[in-house]
């Protein structure tokens, strides 16, 4: 159950603030104000009056595209982040969030530099949640005969499972003009896997 005080809950009542003005004043707008534009690093494309670049991979994570977008993150959000919180505290999940929207945003970038369509939605930060659920609370079929070989097969599904999800999210909400980034959902994965030790020896270094 989601603990309105929690992090997780925190999280969703912030996104869902902001993505809902952006929704109702004109989501094309804060697309480029405020979401991650990959030639804008690469200097390719400068904007005036837009957010600075450097703090677009956070808060492209505040803007949906519609509400059906929003709706499944949030969902997802709830769904994976309450169940990784109580594993690792609410520290520990902002953290992931964080460096979930930052690597997710780094792998785009990597993907395409010069692209200037705008990418938004929490997916990417919450797929680092995701990967840190997958090896948390994955209940891995015995494919071969080394358990650990089994997680990480277990964890490309889920990968494989939250890409289709996202991606029919995308194409129930028309994502007109709003990049469906598929890097980015891998990159935020990826971070969620490898932080799963690091987290996890900060949260019990006491004990």
């Amino acid at each position: 159950m989601l603990k309105l005080r929690s992090a997780t809950a925190i999280i969703a009542i912030v996104t869902v603030a902001v993505s809902a003005v952006a929704i109702l004043g004109g989501v094309n707008y804060w697309a480029v104000f405020a979401g991650f534009i990959p030639a804008r690093l690469s200097g390719i494309v400068e904007l005036s009056g837009a957010l600075p670049a450097w703090i677009t991979p956070l808060s492209s994570a505040l803007i949906h595209g519609g509400w059906v977008h929003l709706g499944v993150n949030m969902l997802m959000l709830a769904f994976a982040g309450s169940m990784v919180e109580r594993v690792i505290g609410g520290g520990g999940l902002v953290l992931a969030y964080v460096v979930g929207a930052i690597i997710a945003a780094l792998a785009q970038f990597l993907y395409d530099p010069s692209s200037p369509i705008p990418m938004i939605g929490a997916s990417g930060a919450i797929s680092a949640l995701f990967g840190l659920y997958a090896l948390f609370f994955g209940a891995p079929k015995q494919i071969t005969g080394n358990q650990k070989l089994n997680r990480w097969i277990h964890a490309v599904w889920v990968l494989a499972a939250w890409v289709v999800l996202q991606w029919m999210a995308g194409m129930l909400a028309g994502a007109g003009g709003v990049m469906l980034a598929t890097p980015a959902h891998i990159g935020g994965f990826v971070a969620g896997l490898l932080l799963q030790r690091p987290l996890l020896l900060w949260r019990y270094r006491k004990a």
